[in-house]
């Protein structure tokens, strides 16, 4: 494990080493702004552009933190990857209607000794993304 991957199970009540070293290459953590709450429950899709084509690298789900730390394997080549949120599915089970079914965050994965993470602020009429630690 990094030392990085230690200090943030230092700072963060709740982790433990263990699930730092476990996560995969690229996380997300989707959080709804209306409500200042994470979203639990909405289901992700990892892919990674080989050639012309989209390939399925993994799907998942977000936990009771809006976290997803188990999306694919702990290392990727380098490359074009895009992840998928069903934000449509999620906001019709919380009884709320969306502008955007889906959220598709394209990025390129440049350096394969580094952590992606890719947060997702979500509300019904508008969404922002950045590239997170």
């Amino acid at each position: 494990m990094s030392a990085d991957g230690a200090e943030r199970a230092a700072r963060t009540p709740g982790l433990e080493l263990a699930d730092v070293a476990a996560r995969s290459h690229v996380t997300t953590h989707v959080l709804d702004s209306v409500t200042g709450r994470p979203a639990a429950g909405v289901a992700v899709t990892l892919e990674q552009r080989v050639g012309t084509a989209w390939v399925l690298v993994e799907t998942g789900e977000t936990d009771a933190d809006g976290r997803l730390t188990a999306l694919g394997p702990a290392a990727l080549p380098a490359g074009r990857y895009r992840i998928s949120f069903d934000t449509g599915a999620w906001f019709a089970q919380a009884g709320r209607d969306t502008f955007y079914p889906e959220v598709t965050i394209t990025f390129d994965l440049a350096d394969v000794a580094e952590h992606y993470h890719v947060p997702l602020l979500l509300a019904p009429f508008a969404y922002s993304t950045y590239r997170g630690r």
